[in-house]
């Protein structure tokens, strides 16, 4: 089931310059015969203003341009289509280079927006309740199509990118890491696009490896644990990945990862109705999360016709929330936005189902 995920997409015949960081674009002008200041303009160009073509680039000599056109490709997705919610919250369908399908949430807060960005093509981990890996696993996604969900996305939301950014759409982030670590490189360099760490999420199913790689990369980013249940029996029925780590190894790689000052691991916890939303199941989770700096987000389930769950009710939903308080946990309930358009969490599925790309809001 993983190992599938080494899949990648075959490699590029020009060089792709989203993606670069400042130092490797210096050295692309430089290897040009262009100065090397060159390619700080060029960074600059494309991650602080987040520029879709070369034209836009006026400082830039044309020499320069030209020589960019004939020998590099610039590497953006294209937007296939845009769908608003009645909260405000869009979904945005991108078209990759081949022409697989992947999708991105922009959710408003107060006078900022959040994004919810994908990692691959599909999903390899097979969770029961997510409808992205139902489709099966297509391949993973480069670091420019990573970038790319985050520079387009400044068209969107009145020039300015996304306040926070959540590594929560399609695929398993930690089964990418050779771009996602790149990509995160590129999205905290200062002079850039330059997000703060502490902004950024990474969740993961409980992929260990993973878990303890990004932590060596030692990037500030936090990370998020989709956890689920409390117990290997329920976990290993709703997430098949619980059989090659269980929850007991998943909460020491847990520990071992370095938080800074203050951090905490997130926890998120799908409540399923009559699967793992009693208030045993609240004092299960309390118990193992006893001595863990975390904090614990409720997200009541997304309904979706293909799959063979129910939403729990507010009644158990605030119970649950209850016996977690009682036990002194930090917790908060998740209502995911974008509901009416199949943007929540786990109703991410690319194109799989038939949506059309021209399905423009």
């Amino acid at each position: 089931m993983i190992d599938s995920a080494d899949q990648q997409m075959p490699p590029p015949n020009r060089p792709i310059l989203v993606g670069m960081d400042s130092g490797e674009l210096q050295a692309l002008a430089k290897d040009a015969g262009f100065p090397s200041f060159r390619g700080k303009q060029l960074h600059h160009w494309l991650y602080n203003k987040a520029a879709i073509s070369l034209d836009e680039m006026k400082n830039l000599p044309a020499g320069f341009r030209d020589w960019l056109r004939e020998h590099c490709e610039l590497g953006h997705d294209s937007i296939a289509s845009i769908r608003e919610s009645s909260d405000g919250s869009k979904k945005i369908l991108y078209e990759l280079s081949d022409g697989k399908i992947v999708e991105s949430v922009l959710m408003p807060e107060r006078d900022w927006f959040t994004m919810c960005i994908s990692s691959q093509v599909g999903c390899a981990v097979g969770c029961t309740f997510c409808m992205t890996g139902f489709g099966g696993f297509q391949r993973q996604m480069t670091r420019a199509e990573i970038l790319s969900q985050v520079l387009l996305s400044r068209k969107l939301v009145h020039g300015e990118f996304p306040r926070n950014l959540v590594f929560m759409g399609m695929g398993e982030p930690m089964l990418n890491l050779d771009e996602v670590i790149p990509a995160l490189n590129v999205l905290t360099e200062p002079d850039g696009i330059g997000m703060t760490p502490r902004r950024i999420t990474v969740s993961t199913a409980g992929i260990l490896p993973g878990i303890e790689r990004l932590g060596e990369a030692d990037l500030g980013v936090n990370v998020a644990i989709s956890l689920n249940a409390a117990d290997d029996r329920t976990r290993n029925e709703i997430m098949p990945i619980n059989h090659r780590y269980p929850i007991a190894s998943l909460l020491d790689a847990c520990r071992r990862f370095p938080l800074q000052a203050r951090r905490r691991v997130t926890f998120e916890y799908v409540l399923l109705n009559g699967v793992n939303d009693s208030p045993e199941d609240a004092w299960r989770l309390s118990q193992i999360l006893r001595w863990m700096p975390c904090k614990i987000n409720l997200i009541p389930w997304n309904p979706d016709p293909h799959l063979p769950f129910r939403r729990p009710e507010e009644s158990s939903v605030r119970r649950f929330q209850e016996v977690l308080l009682s036990e002194n946990h930090s917790v908060s309930v998740r209502y995911s936005k974008g509901l009416d358009v199949g943007a929540a969490c786990g109703q991410l599925a690319g194109h799989w189902r038939g949506q059309s790309k021209g399905d423009e809001v």
